[in-house]
């Protein structure tokens, strides 16, 4: 299980790929995206996107699904606040095989939750070809601790982290950072 301190400013990774499906693009433009362009071969042909393509939010989704199937579902994750800035530079076609990457652009304890770590990474997705489909800037909260013996929640509480002084306890027990 990987802590803050896995995640220090610099660090870089790579995501597991991903194959977008045609039946998985229709799935997710029926059910939350249901535009023309992401549904309609003749609509979609006459759009600014070529062809059915993926709806930016699908696109959204599955590089959620690549951060977890690549480090957060081994992390001390507490959450996100959220994205600062997504942005869909070319269009996500059936077919294309996406991959990522992440850097860690900032990384601090937080000053309200000793027991918790603010990491903001910033992502990129590219397909096949090399060329950058989306970028994704956001930040998580990672827990700096582990309850050993314990499955949830994945940090300690902070009354559990401070020393006998106050002062918080070192984090000690994070795992290296994954390798890419």
């Amino acid at each position: 299980m990987l802590t803050f301190s896995a995640f220090p400013p610099g660090h870089t990774g790579t995501l597991p790929p991903k194959t977008v499906t045609r039946d998985e693009v229709l799935t997710f433009a029926r059910e939350f995206d249901p535009q023309p362009m992401h549904l309609d071969e003749a609509a979609a042909a006459k759009s600014l996107l070529g062809g059915i393509a993926a709806s930016g939010w699908h696109s959204c989704a599955m590089l959620m699904r690549m951060i977890c199937d690549g480090f957060l579902l081994d992390t001390a994750s507490m959450g996100s606040p959220g994205l600062e800035e997504v942005r869909w530079i070319k269009p996500v076609m059936p077919g294309d095989v996406l991959t990522a990457t992440y850097t860690v652009k900032e990384a601090r304890l937080s000053k309200s939750r000793p027991d918790m770590g603010v990491v903001r990474m910033f992502y990129e997705v590219m397909r096949q070809d090399g060329e950058t489909v989306m970028t994704w800037d956001c930040t998580h909260f990672i827990g700096r601790h582990l309850v050993s013996g314990t499955g949830s929640p994945p940090y300690r509480e902070p009354s559990r982290t401070a020393g006998k002084d106050g002062d918080p306890v070192p984090d000690t027990q994070s795992a290296a950072p994954p390798s890419p």
